[in-house]
């Protein structure tokens, strides 16, 4: 048994908070199917309202504008079906005709480009534009392939791998500009940084409870009032059509407590996991020699660093802590047994050998000024010893 267990890989997901697993245990004995007329029913249907109106909250939307969802990646993909059906002419209206284009960027997490790619089998344009070295869109690319052939834009809030966040109330703008529908994957910013649908001017926006310390299983999804939205998975009445499927009332239950907890603390979480972040970012920059962070200096998550170590292999460095009871990642859990260098590394230009050597440090509640001491303690020595068996020669 290791002495120790740090665990910073809370982008990848996040433990149950106490007050979330005591609610959703609670809600156990609430049996009743939430589309039943009767008490039983009521009553389950009055929770999931409940947790509608607190991801409102959370998010400063209306609740009628919250759908509920399986998790991020079925809002996703919703998102870009509803693009497709309109693109194809599914409701009759003649409003888009003629827009066939999708925008995305080339660091977008995978759900969003394999939709983006199925698009393109399909037929459709797609145009993946840059991002700068530090993860940032560039805006010039953005503004050269918007037309009035665009449909839908899709660009993530914050990305999931290095924390760079984009300035989506801008590029809205700039989308709303050509007319066209845009789409925010904020998984990794809701709960992190202050998020405001009405602020930011997007049409769509995704969310996921198990990155909030919510449970597994559950997300949501913000669709403006007036924009389309076609149902991905069709069958009864639930969520006024839209999302068929007898609701996931635990879960459901589990999002509005962990949205509640997430705006009470939102101020208390980004001043404690920013204050860590620096705390390791500087120990790890003094005591481990060529080293670089990836991401933006500025617009970052407060809880993430991304770092590569040259001359290193990530999963060798990612193994070697484990045994020393570390728990972090060397990018995207989605990616994970991949031997491909993470595509947001090589989207900002790191290089396969930079992207190879890279591990993702991401912070949260449970972790402790001694939790990143102790990370700092044990690293340097892990990276020299790997250091001194590479064939490959840091520069």
């Amino acid at each position: 048994m290791k002495e120790r267990q740090i665990y910073v890989d809370y982008n990848a997901t996040t433990p149950l908070k106490d007050e979330v697993k005591a609610a959703m245990i609670s809600d156990l004995d609430i049996y009743g199917n939430a589309s039943s007329m009767h008490a039983a029913g009521r009553c389950a249907r009055a929770r999931v309202e409940e947790a509608r109106a607190a991801v409102g909250r959370l998010v400063g939307a209306p609740a009628g504008s919250i759908i509920f969802s399986s998790g991020g990646s079925e809002s996703n993909n919703t998102v870009f079906h509803t693009a497709r059906q309109l693109a194809s002419g599914a409701d009759g209206s003649p409003l888009k005709e003629g827009r066939r284009k999708f925008v995305v960027t080339t660091a977008e997490h995978p759900c969003v480009l394999n939709s983006a790619e199925f698009a393109k089998k399909l037929g459709f344009s797609v145009d993946f534009i840059p991002v700068d070295e530090y993860g940032k869109v560039k805006i010039d690319a953005l503004k050269a392939v918007l037309s009035a052939e665009t449909l839908l834009v899709s660009i993530m809030m914050a990305n999931n791998e290095i924390g760079t966040v984009q300035d989506i109330k801008e590029i809205s703008r700039l989308v709303k500009g050509v007319g066209a529908f845009m789409h925010t994957d904020a998984v990794q910013a809701v709960g992190k940084i202050p998020v405001n649908v009405e602020d930011l001017g997007v049409d769509y926006m995704t969310m996921s409870a198990h990155k909030i310390y919510g449970p597994k299983g559950v997300g949501a999804l913000y669709v403006k009032k007036g924009a389309p939205l076609f149902p991905l998975i069709n069958g009864g009445h639930q969520e006024d059509g839209l999302r068929a499927g007898t609701y996931n009332n635990v879960g459901i239950l589990g999002l509005g407590v962990a949205a509640d907890l997430a705006a009470k603390d939102l101020d208390e979480y980004q001043r404690r996991t920013s204050q860590l972040r620096t705390r390791l970012m500087s120990g790890l920059q003094a005591n481990i020699p060529n080293i670089k962070v990836n991401g933006h200096p500025v617009d970052v998550l407060p809880n993430t660093l991304n770092v590569s170590f040259p001359g290193a292999e990530g999963e060798a460095i990612l193994l070697s802590m484990d045994i020393a009871g570390i728990q972090a990642s060397t990018g995207s859990a989605c990616a994970s047994g991949s031997l491909e260098p993470s595509h947001v590394l090589m989207a900002i230009g790191a290089g396969a050998e930079m992207a190879h050597g890279s591990i993702r440090f991401s912070l949260g509640w449970g972790t402790s000024e001694e939790d990143v001491d102790y990370i700092i303690e044990t690293l340097p020595p892990i990276i020299k010893r790997l250091r001194s068996m590479s064939t490959v020669v840091a520069a």
